[in-house]
């Protein structure tokens, strides 16, 4: 996942060079975690670039910032329309998009008001996010030590840079202890997400999903595997998954923008299912490449084309 250094980055309506994307460091975003984000994916297909599901996700950028009393004084369509230029300034055919909505440099102290709201675009190459074969043959995990906020806290509706301290934690320990992720359960004991990721359960070919208020970000990529698995057939429910359910699933896999759909292979050491990806995480895995791939119809208005040109960006 590292970075070239050279490219392209929009910071507040500007194309700068990479080396010179900078802020301040009394930011008040680096002091006290004052940024939204969103993490976007852009596709290379037969048919030219794709961006999946951009605008819900640039609309949930913008609910962040509500949330957080952020206004940045920028429309929405205006930022999207700059993370499509980003692109094309890049010339990356696909990449990962990094939209970030951020307090800047006035003033240092819990209160953010008095420093201005500012917002950048990045856009890179994206690899395999938990290994080359994770998608095919699986992960390892495990339940981590570490618990989502309760309500009234960290607001889990917003993606927060803060509340992803959390989720570092979550990954930290998990790769300490030799586990690709580690799943966090919220302040009652039920399952919430992973680290960066939901997760689904498979029992008796039904899909089980923690609801909203078991301290989990409602993901875009979350809401088109429910999509695809109901037009597949299957039947999902949302409901509140106790520890234990995740030790006899028949099936379980993460979904989000960095793994995509990947197989969980194991949790805690127990082996899920037979030990290999089974048949419903197959058919929603091939059914969403598919479409991202633009092998099927985009039935659902999920693909924003973006036209990228040949050797712009220098790259």
């Amino acid at each position: 996942m590292g970075f070239t250094g050279t490219g392209k980055v929009w910071m507040n309506g500007t194309m700068v060079e990479w080396a010179d994307a900078t802020v301040h460091i009394a930011s008040h975003v680096i002091h006290y975690g004052t940024g939204v984000f969103e993490g976007i994916r852009c596709y290379d297909t037969p048919k030219g670039s794709v961006v999946f599901r951009l605008d819900p996700h640039m609309r949930r950028l913008y609910d962040s910032a509500r949330i957080y009393r952020m206004d940045y004084g920028v429309g929405v369509d205006a930022l999207t329309t700059a993370v499509l230029d980003t692109i094309r300034a890049n010339g990356l055919k696909a990449c990962y998009i990094r939209p970030l909505i951020y307090r800047g440099y006035e003033a240092l102290g819990v209160n953010p008001f008095p420093c201005p709201v500012d917002a950048c675009i990045l856009v890179w190459e994206w690899g395999a996010y938990l290994g080359n074969d994770a998608q095919a043959k699986g992960v390892d995990i495990c339940v981590s030590s570490w618990h989502r906020a309760a309500p009234n806290t960290f607001p889990s509706l917003a993606k927060t840079t803060a509340n992803y301290a959390n989720a570092g934690l979550i990954k930290m320990e998990a790769t300490l202890d030799g586990f690709a992720e580690g799943i966090a359960l919220d302040t009652l004991g039920y399952v919430s997400e992973g680290s960066g990721q939901n997760i689904f359960l498979v029992r008796d070919k039904v899909l089980y999903t923690p609801p909203v208020s078991a301290a989990i970000l409602p993901g875009i990529t979350r809401d088109s595997v429910t999509t695809i698995a109901r037009d597949l057939g299957y039947e999902v429910r949302e409901s509140l998954i106790q520890r234990e359910a995740l030790y006899i699933a028949d099936e379980a896999f993460f979904v989000g923008t960095a793994v995509e759909v990947t197989p969980i292979r194991s949790i805690d050491h127990i082996v899920v299912g037979s030990g290999t990806p089974g048949p419903i995480t197959k058919a929603i895995q091939q059914r969403y490449f598919d479409i991202i791939n633009g092998a099927v119809p985009d039935t659902h208005g999920w693909l924003t084309a973006v036209d990228v040109p040949v050797g712009a960006g220098g790259r």
